[in-house]
């Protein structure tokens, strides 16, 4: 298999590369604009004869021979795509039409990673594939929520118009190592403010839930979407459900028991609840995640100890 990954240099895209690697039949193309990838993540695979690295922003065409697209490009998260909503928003239009018309093109199977931000602030709980969401479409996070919709929808257009084969994920919260630093999500900014020894900030009112995947069931998922038969939309996701505070406390007994906890003021549409109902993923693909949230946390310390040079204490 000639396999593309677009975003192939950012968190879960460079761990998808490693598994995409491991399989001595497949050749991998990595295009990405480093607006939140690094190249870093994917060193151990630069020169390699079966690894290609193109710097390309998927707003423009590109012309490859692949037989699958893994099409991950778009900044994920909130501080990255307020920073730029215009971008963000053309990453998820313009990007995914023009990786659809790639597809098209050479016959390419596609996958589009989609959110579970698509479903909003849900009113409805745990949240269904088959829910239509609740969101705002002209808010701060509107650029991602909504062009992640309008990403899906040109994707079934496609599929029904051109007869292309498609597959959507709705990715839930994922971590682990490689994750942006600073990247103003949840376990990445308690990670990183137990590791420097400040408070840990909880936006009020600290009841607010997440799901945590762990990134290696997250490339699990996605591969088996791709090699199966269902085009989704299809939740991958961990159904574990964490209050803030409650992730809060986790990282702090875990990590850094001698820093405190401190409420902030919340950020404007910050959803409530976030809880992936996976009925169809297991019953279609076989996939529950594996990794429970406090075996994931320590690998993902000693990624962030590594980076920010923060010894262990004896």
């Amino acid at each position: 298999m000639r396999i593309l990954v677009t975003g192939g240099a950012g968190f879960i895209g460079s761990h998808l590369v490693d598994r995409l690697m491991e399989n001595e039949k497949n050749e991998v193309i990595v295009a990405d604009n480093y607006f939140t990838g690094c190249k870093d993540n994917l060193r151990k695979w630069i020169g390699h004869p079966r690894f290609e690295l193109i710097r390309h922003d998927v707003t423009e065409p590109l012309l490859v021979e692949v037989d699958q697209i893994y099409h991950l490009a778009c900044p994920a998260s909130p501080i990255f795509y307020k920073y730029n909503p215009v971008k963000t928003i053309k990453t998820n239009v313009i990007g995914t039409l023009n990786m659809l018309g790639l597809a098209k093109r050479v016959g390419a199977r596609i996958l589009l990673t989609s959110t579970s931000e698509v479903y909003g602030d849900p009113l409805v709980h745990p949240q269904p594939e088959s829910y239509w969401g609740n969101v705002n479409p002209i808010g701060v996070r509107s650029c991602y929520d909504e062009g992640k919709r309008v990403a899906e929808t040109l994707m079934f257009d496609y599929h029904r118009q051109h007869g292309i084969e498609i597959r959507i994920a709705r990715i839930f919260n994922t971590y682990g190592p490689r994750m942006n630093i600073d990247d103003g999500r949840v376990v990445s900014n308690f990670i990183a403010q137990a590791l420097r020894g400040e408070p840990l900030t909880v936006q009020k009112p600290g009841t607010q839930t997440r799901s945590f995947c762990y990134v290696s069931d997250m490339v699990d998922g996605l591969i088996r979407l791709m090699e199966g038969e269902n085009t989704g939309p299809i939740n991958i996701g961990n159904p574990g459900e964490f209050t803030m505070t409650e992730l809060a406390e986790t990282v702090k007994e875990l990590i850094n028991p001698g820093v405190e906890i401190n409420m902030v003021e919340n950020t404007p549409d910050d959803p409530r609840q976030r809880k992936p109902d996976i009925t169809n993923t297991k019953a279609l693909l076989g996939w529950e995640p594996k990794v429970k949230l406090r075996d994931g946390l320590p690998l993902m310390e000693e990624d962030f100890r590594q980076r920010l040079g923060v010894a262990k204490k004896k």
